[in-house]
């Protein structure tokens, strides 16, 4: 997928590390306070990773999916700043979900942050149970069935 302004495209840890951290550190490490040994659990090397890229080759989004055979967990969605409410967010969304159903995946989650809740209903998710707190920021578990 791809604007005039970035691209994004599917990479894996291994080969885009750097850049997934920059985004990753700035978004959720310094802007948001989460502690680095919350950020960094491990799980990186066995994700898919997305990353959206400016015209300059410089990062400015990523998110994250994990798959649990049937099912499927996206996070670590963060876009930089200056780059927010210009499609990147949904673009890397997208990009993610169309994976998923190529891969016969049966329904997706994520833990999103209480004031993008209404972006992921945007693309059907709903939200599920009580608002809760992650890493001090307040969260609502939300779902999307896929049909297979």
């Amino acid at each position: 997928m791809s604007s005039p302004l970035y691209s994004i495209r599917l990479v894996t840890w291994q080969a885009a590390e750097s850049q997934l951290r920059i985004i990753r550190t700035e978004v959720f490490i310094h802007e948001q306070g989460v502690p680095e040994e919350l950020e960094w659990d491990g799980e990186d090397p066995h994700a898919i990773h997305v990353l959206a890229m400016d015209a300059g080759g410089n990062p400015i989004g990523t998110a994250r999916l994990l798959l649990h055979g049937s099912l499927a967990h996206i996070g670590r969605m963060a876009v930089l700043p200056a780059w927010r409410r210009q499609g990147v967010g949904a673009g890397l969304l997208q990009v993610l979900l169309d994976t998923v159903r190529q891969r016969g995946v049966n329904g997706v989650f994520l833990n999103a942050q209480t004031y993008a809740a209404p972006f992921y209903e945007r693309f059907d998710f709903v939200r599920e149970g009580e608002e809760f707190l992650d890493a001090g920021i307040p969260h609502y578990r939300m779902t999307l069935g896929l049909n297979p």
